[in-house]
This record gives structure tokens, C-alpha cells and sequence, in this order.
């Protein structure tokens, strides 16, 4: 996808340097095995769920809870476009990261163009690089965790090491494939601001687990159609092939996918971010419709 020419004209802070706060990362090995369960939906309401798996990696789980611990990150942020600032070194670190940020600021560019024409106001998140341990405004931010967003500080947490991860792990390779999980996380903004995060947090507090997670999997499905709509804006900058990467990246990182791969059976009551098939579905229909309003995962996925 040819994005190269875009001037990355977003809010960028770069943690990469700073050894984060609560440890050594160190958990990039465990980060397809983890992604079911927590990834984006850490920042749609998952906490609970997090705090299970970090207190079963030995990690102190009060970290993501209350006092200093869960303020926003100390970071280096400022308009990367401003020339020669540290926000945009930060875009030009290594392939990854420009990648990141020429997805970034399309997709910026792409809503706040969408939400005009609807007369809706458009507050652009964050993009906020960090190396295996950082901090987020929801706590703790772990290379385990994936890439997510965090609603707090309005800002998408990238460990760029997942795309290799990504490439080499599950053969999800080429540019697409990394824009389109960043324009995933950048759905998640969106649902932030039409409120549909909330409305999906409330109901969940009101019911049971597989309940919740059913939930979840509606939710993390529309960010992958709007991920689609994102595609559908710019298709006059897709090149042969990319279509096909991303349904490649959708179809790696299903849930059922990733439990009998990593466990070796699937339990559908688990899944919180939709099978392969769903996730392969809902990025088809943004893409051919480019229509936020056909991202109704809600009345069926």
C-alpha cells in the first residue's frame, strides 16, 4: 500500500529508551498466546482478565491499579511533523515504526474526514511507541499484551517487535498486514468516541463471563470492519496482493486459530476477539462497503 508520501502529521510519544516502569518486557514469546485474551480489549474494559494473566506471570497486578501507577506515561509527545523534534525521530527509528506512523496518519486524515462529512467532532488519540515494558493511562503497557488502546490517555501502544512476530510467526507479512492492525486499534478510537465502548463496558458488568466475552468479540469485530472502511477510503493506494495480506493477518490471528495452534483445542466460551472466519468477514465488509454503518457486529456477527 503505497503510503510513503504521507507526512506524519499526528501526536507521537516514544517510550523505546526509557526501561518503562515496571520491569523488563520481556514477553514477546507469550504474545500470540495471550492475544484472545487481552490485546485491545485491555483497553475496552478487559482489566479484570489482565490482571489474571499478569499475576500468573509472576507480575505484580496492583501495578494497574489505583495511586500513581495507572497515570498517563511520561512520555516524549509532540506533533511528529513539527521537523526535527523527538516525536518525529521517533517515525523514522526503523521500517516498523514509519509504518506505524504513515498508517497512523492515514487513518487520522481518513475519520476526521469521515466524521466532518457527518458533522460529528473528531478528536484525533495518540501514538505512543514503546520496547517490551512501558506505561499507558490504563497501567501497565507489556509487549504480551499486543498492540491495544487505551481509552484513558486516548493513545494506541505499539511494540513494534509484534510485526515481526506477525511475519515470521504466523506468515502474516508484508506492509498491509501491519497497517491493518493499526487501523484496527484506531477503530477502537473511534468506538471510544461514538461511545460504544462504554455502552459494551455497562453491559458487561451486568452479565456473565461468556456473556461479556460474546460481547467483546462484537466489539473487537466492528473495529476490524472499520479497519475496512479505513482500506476502503484509500483504495486508490492499494497495490496487487495487500487485500490478500490483511485477510492473511484477520485469518492469523482468530481466536480459534490461536487456541489450537497454542493449546491444542478450541473453547469458543473463551474467544473475546472472533474466530479467523468472523474477523476475515467483518475486514471483507468494510472494504467492500466502506461504510461505517454497515459495521453493525452488534445485530450479527
Amino acid at each position: 500500500m503505497r503510503l510513503d508520501d504521507y507526512d506524519p502529521n499526528i501526536n507521537v510519544g516514544d517510550q523505546r529508551g526509557e526501561g518503562g516502569g515496571f520491569g523488563s518486557g520481556g514477553g514477546g514469546g507469550l504474545l500470540f498466546g495471550l492475544l484472545p485474551l487481552i490485546g485491545s480489549r485491555f483497553g475496552c474494559g478487559g482489566i479484570v482478565v489482565v490482571l489474571i494473566i499478569l499475576a500468573v506471570l509472576g507480575m505484580n497486578p496492583l501495578s494497574l491499579l489505583g495511586g500513581g501507577q495507572g497515570s498517563a506515561p511520561v512520555t516524549r509527545t509532540a506533533p511528529a511533523s513539527s521537523g526535527g523534534n523527538e516525536a518525529a525521530t521517533a517515525c523514522r527509528v526503523d521500517a516498523e515504526s514509519r509504518a506505524a506512523c504513515n498508517a497512523f496518519s492515514s487513518a487520522q486524515q481518513t475519520w476526521a474526514a469521515i466524521f466532518a462529512k457527518s458533522n460529528q467532532p473528531f478528536e484525533a488519540p495518540s501514538l505512543q511507541f514503546y520496547g517490551g515494558s512501558g506505561r499507558s493511562g490504563c497501567g501497565a503497557a507489556q509487549a504480551a499484551m499486543g498492540p491495544f488502546y487505551c481509552p484513558t490517555d486516548r493513545g494506541v501502544y505499539l511494540d513494534t517487535s509484534f510485526f515481526n512476530e506477525l511475519a515470521t510467526k504466523f506468515g502474516a507479512k508484508g506492509d498491509f498486514a501491519q497497517y491493518y492492525v493499526i487501523a484496527h486499534e484506531f477503530g477502537h478510537h473511534i468506538q471510544n468516541l461514538l461511545g460504544t465502548s462504554t455502552q459494551v463496558q455497562q453491559a458487561q458488568a451486568r452479565s456473565s463471563e461468556a456473556e461479556g466475552n460474546a460481547m467483546s468479540v462484537r466489539l473487537e469485530l466492528q473495529a476490524d470492519c472499520y479497519a475496512g472502511v479505513w482500506a476502503a477510503a484509500n483504495r486508490d493506494r492499494l497495490d496487487p496482493g495487500d487485500i490478500e495480506e490483511g485477510m492473511t493477518a484477520a485469518r492469523a490471528i482468530g481466536d480459534d486459530t490461536l487456541q489450537r495452534e497454542g493449546q491444542g483445542r478450541v473453547v469458543p466460551d473463551s474467544f473475546t476477539h472472533g474466530t479467523s472466519a468472523q474477523r476475515m468477514k467483518w475486514l471483507r465488509v468494510g472494504m467492500e462497503t466502506g461504510d461505517p454503518a454497515k459495521c453493525d457486529t452488534f445485530s450479527g456477527a
